[in-house]
């Protein structure tokens, strides 16, 4: 297939809706296109991209002087198409893109709340990101808003957020969070319900807000990094990846083919580490704990090795811009080999005992399924949207390096339950260390890294990778100076959480902690 045979055809389709494009653009933010919109037909070119069957994927807003750039992500046949246009500052008005997608609810939320973009006809207009911070005539990503804030009182407690109620007979109401009992990040779940049966849920994010995309600015490109590994703690290669990728786009980089393939080790060796501590979480939540055990122990080992071969358990700084800082060690063989033997043998055993568990198969088979309609409407990635007959996978439908060079089996199920997501995860695993083989033995000799440039003036990059949750993008920009000037990263858990919002509907009180659990959503990774 030929890269973007399909987009003549799509700007014929706008051209017949009117849809006014100032600019097309393969270049700019390449291997993506872009198509620079006037802002008027925004709402008109997501109507035809959804008429179209197209993915929405993201959107991020960049304030370039008085007026802000706008950016939307389209995929369609493993192309990335980015929509942009341009706003005044002082009167920010867009046709919302929700009607069309409804993926793209809480990222318009959340860069009207950042930004202060109001969106048109979007269906809710209440606070995402913001809680009660700030004002609400202040948006502080705006460059004249100071990065500390500009008050030191402690912020009024969100206690008026307008949940959504059902009213009727024998309904009633089940707050949980945001603080729970055990170590997870804060969220609030707010069920309606009757008897046991789940008849709405809804979330409530943003308690983790940590200001990313405020306090990346102004950095150098390895501050960046160091900061992008930690918008998701266990998804740290795979964002600083995405980073790195974006930013050496925007500088011309070309990063050594070894470096290329490390990275693409530790991606692994990360997808692995989370996808056997779920599976064993999943277990555990339905009171199989022996499962939890050996999934805790294969896990614990499994990071172990990590430290032996890259000095961290969870990977974290070892990639940076222009390549690795860290190369495999003499003894790495000694290490990983065994390691990969081992685990891929316990695992078959392991495997074995959850198949043949009827009482396990009792809680998980038919428990939280997610439709293959309601999981393309919502553009789930990663295991969540390929137990949902979502087959995308980046790595094989817009392979980079090095997994361009590598054939990539990725497992798609149609089951849509909690048994397909534990299933997925099984299967990435072993697809996972037949990747880690294959890239030991197709490893090239030469440099980790090469330098980074010292002139990286107003330049900008785009990247996508698969992270183990599924597809990260990130967007950067660097100034005249050589700065950070914008820096978003999208997480697969904006479009997760509103699938398990609908997939636990139906299902009784007791199942939503495995039903939450096979999704697994990051709360850091959109509480940016």
């Amino acid at each position: 297939m030929n890269r973007f045979d399909w987009l003549p055809g799509f700007i014929a389709l706008l051209a017949e809706e009117r849809v006014t494009i100032l600019h097309s653009d393969p270049i700019r933010l390449a291997p993506a296109h872009c198509l620079h919109l006037d802002a008027e037909d925004w709402g008109r070119a997501a109507r035809v991209a959804s008429a179209s069957g197209y993915r929405w994927a993201g959107l991020w807003g960049d304030q370039l002087g008085e007026r802000l750039g706008i950016y939307a992500v389209l995929v369609h046949e493993g192309d990335y198409l980015v929509l942009m246009t341009e706003v005044p500052l002082q009167a920010p008005i867009l046709a919302s893109h929700t009607p069309y997608f409804p993926a793209a609810d809480r990222l318009e939320r959340h860069l009207h709340d950042l930004l202060g973009v109001d969106f048109q006809d979007h269906p809710d207009a209440r606070r995402w990101t913001r809680h009660c911070a700030w004002p609400e005539d202040v948006y502080p990503l705006r460059s004249d808003f100071p990065v500390g804030g500009d008050s030191p009182k402690r912020a009024p407690a969100d206690v008026d957020y307008p949940f959504e109620r059902i009213l009727g007979n024998g309904v009633y109401e089940i707050p949980v969070g945001p603080v729970h009992a055990g170590i997870i990040e804060p969220g609030h779940f707010r069920f309606q319900a009757v008897g046991e049966q789940v008849l709405r849920l809804e979330a409530r994010l943003g308690y983790t807000h940590k200001g990313i995309e405020k306090i990346a600015v102004g950095r150098d490109a390895s501050g960046l990094a160091r900061l992008a590994g930690r918008v998701s703690g266990d998804s740290t290669v795979a964002h600083t990846w995405a980073a790195c990728m974006a930013m050496e786009r925007a500088a011309g980089v070309d990063v050594p083919p070894r470096a290329l393939h490390l990275r693409a080790l530790l991606a692994e060796c990360e997808r692995i580490a989370n996808h056997l501590g779920d599976i064993g979480g999943i277990c555990n939540d339905v009171g199989f704990a022996f499962v939890h055990q050996q999934f805790g122990r294969l896990r614990e080992q499994w990071l172990r090795g990590n430290l032996a071969i890259f000095g961290h358990r969870l990977l974290m700084d070892v990639i940076v811009p222009g390549g690795v800082c860290r190369d495999l060690p003499e003894q790495w063989e000694s290490i990983i080999k065994p390691q990969l033997s081992t685990l891929s043998r316990e695992l078959d055993d392991l495997l074995a005992i959850i198949d043949d568990h009827s009482s396990l198969e009792d809680r998980l088979v038919d428990t939280g399924f997610l439709t293959a309609e309601r999981a393309q409407m919502l553009g789930v990635t990663g295991y969540v949207g390929k137990a949902s007959g979502q087959d995308f996978d980046v790595r094989r439908d817009h392979g980079y390096a090095p997994y361009d060079g590598l054939e990539v089996h990725s497992p798609c199920r149609t089951q849509g339950d909690v048994a397909a997501r534990l299933q997925i995860r099984a299967d990435e695993i072993r697809d996972s260390l037949n990747l880690i083989n294959r890239l030991i033995q197709s490893l090239p000799a030469g440099p980790i890294a090469v330098d980074w440039p010292q002139s990286v003036y107003s330049s900008e990059g785009l990247a996508v990778v698969e992270g183990w949750r599924g597809e990260i993008t990130s967007f950067v920009r660097f100034d005249e100076d050589g700065r950070v000037a914008r820096f978003f990263p999208r997480d697969p858990s904006w479009f997760s959480l509103p699938a398990l919002e609908h997939l636990v509907l139906g299902n009784i009180v007791p199942d939503f902690p495995v039903c939450n659990k096979s999704v697994n959503i990051s709360y850091s990774g959109q509480d940016l």
